[in-house]
């Protein structure tokens, strides 16, 4: 079970949350990670892959986060008297105020006074964790020891508040965070509005029982935590706007704003039926700020959006509500303007805490968009499938010996990686990178990973043009003279290249995908050449890749390391799950590459990757163990391990890409979508199954436990529709 561990916002200055303790929300251009203690500690705008302008998660506050919580009732120092620096070099205590010394009421009814300061915000002096948690210590003893006979409500302390829960409102993205005092409750409700015209996060904190003290501090830092804005009053609003470079912020909200160690704060009351709106807007410096929105009406259309979306799915069964979380984690992950699909929405956590395999995923890899675009036909999404088609479409065009394995939201080929400096890293884990130079690699298995994923397509009724094909017949040419290379394979090495295994295995596929597409669909092509080169294909892994000593299919040829992505063999057609390789295989995997009941990608002490050794256990490589046993007829254990899967997911149903079971935590970049797709391939193959065994046992299937839901799509006949494998 995992540990749980809870913090105040002084325990948390200098420290991000676990990584488990996130939760997201997103608008279909970015997102945002917000913990469960109301910090917003990581938003790039306006894009996915944007700086950010909130980067505690790779450092301190003082990189930027957006808190808005109880107030702990610590002492805080006003900063009226702190000087700071303007861009002359000078010391200064205030800012230009646009509005100063004017009074405005706001819709809402309450008044906010113009006529405080609103100093520019400044990196403050750092805090060790340590200083951190000593002062959290005090500060705790300090409010036991006070206000003894003050009323308390259960289990809390005076002064002292935590979230005690928090959820998504039925099948949005739209987060609610309980927090509750001595004095009260109230619930933060967090949402990113989409198809805005613009991005925007908007917070509504809704008194539930008596009156709770609450505190709001805003520390912007655009470019990665990197740029400190210059902090000015609106004209004719309630409310700041923060300016740099290229990049500006609009703070709108009805209550008071002030300035207190270069950040900007307000202290204010929320009663029992009250509501109080705070209304972060981006735009560009050099545009007009976007006009006010009415929050309460934005939450409403924000509501029924993601609701209407979320009730075209076909989903049903026993595991329904953990795949329809799932999916429309990777709605989020979708870039609504072209259809990419981004791997996480964070760069640099670690899949070791401290280590240095950190990476930005803030790209569209072919390999998780394919699988992700499976995932979302099988769920009934397929607008969602025609979009990403589409944006496949357009990267594809071109010369197939110019396809990358990635590329930007919108087709960029430039992905130029570089390091932060200036950023510690999450936990110390340094360095932070931004961009991916795997960009430049070879790996062979995302011509099988495309070529999959357009028959599939084909065969759930997307059908594409004849232009589609023929860049499709012209990669298979390409392929045919490459596959015999060596690569970089689908763990991105950075060793060398090698003969992998699983990069050989999808060169089949790409060539076996073709043979069907072609077949079923009597589309023109070479078909006894195709076939000629799969056998060959075929033979040359059967042989090479073999170890009779460890009875399984290694990671590379002739290689004696073992690797789960030889996991997918039995699940992509190439070996059945029958075939004695493939039981040794799997027999092999449980007992040299598992730890604690999870599964690692490879031994990263025993095989060289380039980089120092030690990480997580692979998510998606554990639901791809948890499908072979099901084939294998290991059906129970298979169900065990699916459900002990499910429950790493956080409060809110988010998964990583690693778990770490020494220390209980998720590493990895968060959310992950390559872990999400495969909860939701294993998942709908597990309910599907079920049922195949209850048909075969002449029963009707349990309730609850029926698999996809929905009618197969025009085009697509039943037996079509439950063949999907999982990648």
């Amino acid at each position: 079970m995992r540990k749980r561990t809870y913090y105040t916002s002084t325990d948390r200055l200098n420290m991000p949350a676990l990584i488990e303790d996130y939760a997201l929300i997103g608008d279909g251009h970015t997102a945002a990670l917000v913990s469960r203690d109301g910090s917003v500690d990581w938003l790039c705008w306006p894009r996915f892959d944007s700086g950010a302008c909130f980067a505690a998660l790779l450092g301190t506050e003082e990189n930027g986060r957006w808190l808005i919580a109880p107030s702990d009732d610590t002492e805080c120092e006003d900063s009226a008297d702190l000087p700071c620096a303007d861009e002359s070099g000078h010391d200064r205590t205030r800012f230009h105020d646009e509005t100063q010394g004017e009074t405005k009421t706001s819709e809402s009814g309450r008044t906010v006074s113009n006529d405080k300061p609103v100093p520019r915000q400044a990196d403050g002096p750092p805090v060790s964790r340590a200083a951190a948690r000593a002062n959290a210590a005090a500060a705790e003893a300090k409010r036991d020891a006070h206000d003894d006979d003050k009323r308390k409500a259960p289990n809390l302390k005076p002064g002292y508040a935590r979230a005690t829960r928090r959820r998504y409102r039925g099948e949005t993205l739209i987060l609610e965070t309980d927090f509750e005092t001595p004095d009260g409750a109230v619930t933060l409700v967090d949402f990113m509005p989409p198809g805005n015209g613009w991005s925007e996060m908007i917070r509504i904190v809704v008194g539930k029982r008596g009156t709770v003290k609450m505190r709001m501090e805003l520390v912007l830092r655009f470019d990665y935590g990197f740029s400190i804005p210059w902090v000015s009053r609106l004209a004719h609003e309630s409310g700041i706007k923060a300016i740099a470079g290229p990049d500006t912020v609009a703070l709108r909200t009805p209550v008071d704003l002030h300035g207190e160690n270069m950040k900007t704060v307000a202290e204010f009351t929320v009663s029992e039926g009250e509501r109080v709106p705070f209304s972060l807007t981006y735009s560009q410096s050099h545009l007009r700020i976007p006009p006010a929105r009415d929050p309460h009406s934005a939450l409403a259309r924000t509501e029924n959006h993601w609701l209407e979306w979320a009730a075209r799915g076909t989903v049903e069964g026993k595991y329904a509500p953990a795949i329809r979380r799932s999916l429309l984690t990777l709605k989020a992950l979708a870039y609504e303007p072209t259809g990419g699909i981004v791997a996480a929405p964070t760069t640099s956590l670690p899949e070791k805490l401290g280590g240095a395999r950190n990476w930005d995923y803030r790209y569209v890899w072919l390999r998780d968009a394919t699988i992700t675009l499976l995932a979302m036909m099988r769920g009934g999404y397929y607008d969602e499938a025609r979009a990403w088609r589409a944006w496949l479409g357009r990267v594809m065009a071109g010369s197939p010996e110019q396809l990358q394995i990635m590329y930007g939201l919108a087709g960029e080929r430039r992905l130029p990686e570089f390091e932060l400096d200036w950023l510690p890293g999450y936990e110390d884990s340094k360095p932070v990178r931004v961009g991916n130079n795997a960009v430049g690699q070879l790996q062979l298995d995302v011509y099988g990973e495309v070529m999959n994923a357009l028959h599939l397509a084909r065969v759930g009724g997307l059908q594409a043009d004849e232009t589609a094909w023929n860049v499709q017949c012209a990669m298979l040419g390409h392929l045919e003279t490459i596959w015999q290379e060596r690569d970089e394979g689908i763990w991105e090495t950075r060793g060398g290249r090698q003969h992998f295994t699983f990069s050989k295995v999808m060169a089949w596929v790409a060539f076996d995908r073709a043979i069907k597409s072609a077949q079923a669909f009597d589309l023109p092509g070479p078909l006894e050449h195709w076939q000629e080169i799969r056998a060959q294909i075929h033979a040359d892994v059967c042989e090479k890749s073999w170890n009779t000593r460890l009875n399984a299919f290694t990671q590379t040829y002739g290689g004696n390391e073992l690797d789960a992505s030889v996991l997918l063999m039995p699940l992509l057609g190439f070996l059945p799950p029958s075939d004695p390789r493939v039981v040794g295989t799997v027999h092999a995997i449980e007992k040299h590459l598992m730890r604690d009941g999870f599964v690692l990608r490879y031994h990263t002490t025993e095989f060289d990757d380039g980089l120092p050794p030690g990480e997580g256990t692979f998510l998606a490589c554990s639901f791809w163990m948890v499908d072979n046993l099901a084939l294998q007829g290991r059906v129970d254990e298979a169900r065990a391990m699916y459900e002990r899967l499910l429950s790493l997911a956080n409060d809110v149903g988010l998964l990583a890409e690693e778990y770490d079971p020494a220390d209980g935590r998720f590493v990895g970049n968060f959310p992950q979508g390559f872990s999400h797709v495969a909860l939701v391939h294993t998942g709908l193959n597990l309910m599907k199954h079920e049922q195949e065994m209850a048909r075969a046992a002449g029963q009707p299937p349990h309730d609850g436990e029926s698999g996809e839901g929905g009618p197969p799509p025009a085009g697509m006949s039943d037996a079509q529709s439950q063949s999907s494998p999982v990648v």
